[in-house]
């Protein structure tokens, strides 16, 4: 059976370190860094590998937003917009800012699906608000509920039409934030009533089939703990309040915001209520170190079950479901939003 967790590989060949601990620990996920993407044969095979390693057609997982979050990147992949970018579009003409981020992450699709990845850490539905910190700025689709979760639905549902499952981010807001969440713990010190708009734009997507969660301390609620490892935060906020009953992602179990050993952090996110832990080794080079860090996520990942099973079998689903598109066609007509845009190899 599966172990609830997301692991990583170490560069662009899967060692064979990584593959001994893919076919004893049986991930339910593996994720690609940009460090482990080169080119489109490079990628199919280590797919290939990881999927002979595991024994079966593990999902597949990236950060593919577009704009300066892209694994995927030019010559051997078209670059995409940015959330702000659809965002213009939107705030003169709805109906063609819906179009056109639908558009563009259809065509996302069909590039992660040529290469057997059926799962996009996108789109954001976070809020930038004045003065934050610039992780989350253009990234986000608006700073209002209605036309940031509008264009995320949209963002989602070309994903899906093409065979990638989504995952929103970073529920339940990261748009506040004053630090970086990769290099120490944001304490966001906003009350109720600011919060509630933040919520609100992860409530109108809460159909979403996965989330990752924000590693951010609001001290209204749980003071001083990160919403990743915060039983209220997730079971009062994300799961009651906002309504989100998909499958619940920590965000990198590596990075600096969260206290504790891995270990640690790994038991308290399964207790606070997520579902799935990801690791990404985001802050090392060596593959000895990136290794014996996943094989500690790994052997403190339980086994996928009950709920959670359930939660990950959707996002699964959402891999044999695309349909079919005219690439030229469609690629001709999101040149009329972005002209610069387009296949690149």
């Amino acid at each position: 059976m599966a172990k609830a967790c997301i692991l990583s590989v170490s560069g662009p060949v899967l060692t064979m370190g990584e593959a001994a601990l893919f076919r004893a620990q049986n991930p339910w996920g593996v994720i690609l860094m940009g460090r482990s993407c080169v080119s489109r044969d490079q990628v199919r095979r280590l797919v290939a590998d990881i999927w002979d390693a595991t024994g079966r057609e593990t999902l597949i997982f990236i950060d593919q937003e577009g704009g300066r979050v892209a694994r995927l990147k030019a010559p051997e992949w078209p670059l995409f917009p940015r959330g702000a970018d659809y965002a213009a579009i939107y705030e003169k003409d709805p109906e063609l800012g819906r179009e056109a981020c639908w558009l563009g992450h259809r065509l996302i699709a069909s590039e992660l699906a040529n290469l057997s990845i059926h799962a996009d850490c996108a789109p954001v539905v976070d809020l930038p608000v004045p003065g934050a910190h610039d992780v989350i700025g253009d990234r986000a689709f608006g700073d209002e509920p209605g036309q940031a979760a509008d264009l995320a639905k949209a963002a989602m549902a070309g994903l899906h039409a093409g065979g990638v499952a989504s995952v929103i981010k970073h529920i339940p807001g990261h748009g506040r934030s004053m630090s970086d969440s990769h290099l120490e713990l944001p304490r966001v010190t906003a009350g109720d009533n600011e919060l509630s708009k933040d919520f609100e734009a992860f409530s109108r997507v809460a159909e979403a089939p996965m989330a990752m969660t924000a590693h951010i301390a609001y001290e209204a609620y749980d003071p001083g703990k990160a919403a990743t490892v915060s039983p209220y935060m997730i079971q009062e906020i994300i799961r009651g309040r906002i309504g989100f009953d998909g499958l619940l992602m920590t965000d990198d179990l590596g990075m600096k915001a969260l206290g504790g050993s891995l270990v640690d952090r790994a038991a308290a996110s399964i207790a606070a209520g997520c579902d799935v832990l990801l690791h990404c080794s985001g802050f090392l080079k060596d593959p000895a170190e990136i290794l014996a860090e996943m094989t500690e996520v790994a052997e403190a990942a339980p086994v996928l079950a009950g709920r959670s099973a359930e939660r990950a079998a959707v996002a699964d689903a959402i891999a044999s479901q695309a349909e079919p598109i005219e690439a030229a066609r469609a690629w001709q007509r999101f040149r009329e939003f972005f002209p610069d845009s387009g296949a690149k190899a």
